[in-house]
């Protein structure tokens, strides 16, 4: 059970490799979950076994039905999708958990966004009544639920925003997919988590992220030589 008093409802846009995993952390830890798709009927054999506080339903049904919100459609949908729903998605708490990956012609992965643009920043542009935070995009999400259930509280999850509660609503969702949440700071300086950033695709303990993006790390202690 999570240490929230009360659990959260919590809407899933895109039920793949990152929202599927996380749906599942946060089902376990007693929160209600829904799952949006364009498809809900497809989700049927995946939501069967998740018990009672899980169902699938329309991206605009899921929304209404949450007070949370992940965001995790592919980036290509994803400017389409906040069009039709920023109304719906006004007053709520947006986790952004998406990436717009390009790849430059040595082979190194880049934003698609450009210099001086964070993935955060371009979501909250197009959701000014929402919270925005960013959270569950610099890990591989292959490792999102094993890592979150055999390693529980032991790997670091960057996250930003520029909104103190939507940031604590954010760590405490952090915490309960099974990691550890190490605030980068506000949209603008979520860059290491945006493709090519220092910490995107790195898996590693809170101070092992909190050093490769520059931060203090706190404990360090100098060894004398």
């Amino acid at each position: 059970m999570t240490d929230t008093a009360t659990p959260l409802t919590i809407a899933v846009l895109g039920a793949g490799n990152i929202g599927s995993p996380l749906g599942r952390h946060w089902l376990a830890a007693g929160h209600r979950v829904t799952f949006g798709s364009r498809t809900p009927d497809r989700l049927a054999s995946f939501i069967e076994p998740l018990g009672d506080r899980a169902r699938a339903t329309t991206y605009a049904e899921a929304v209404d039905a949450s007070d949370v919100v992940l965001l995790s459609v592919p980036h290509p949908a994803l400017g389409d999708l906040l069009d039709r729903l920023a109304d719906q998605l006004a007053g709520k708490t947006v986790i952004d958990a998406t990436s717009p990956i390009g790849v430059s012609e040595d082979g190194l992965f880049v934003s698609q966004l450009g210099p001086g643009v964070t993935q955060g920043t371009w979501t909250a542009e197009r959701l000014p009544s929402s919270s925005v935070a960013r959270a569950f995009t610099h890990f591989p999400d292959e490792l999102l639920w094993s890592r979150g259930t055999q390693q529980p509280h032991f790997w670091g999850m960057g996250t930003a925003s520029d909104d103190p509660a939507a940031q604590q609503v954010t760590e405490t969702l952090v915490h309960d997919a099974g990691f550890v949440p190490v605030h980068l700071g506000g949209l603008g300086e979520s860059a290491a988590v945006d493709p090519g950033g220092a910490l995107f695709g790195y898996v590693s303990t809170p101070a092992g992220l909190r050093a490769a993006a520059g931060l203090a790390v706190a404990g360090t202690v100098a060894v004398a030589g």
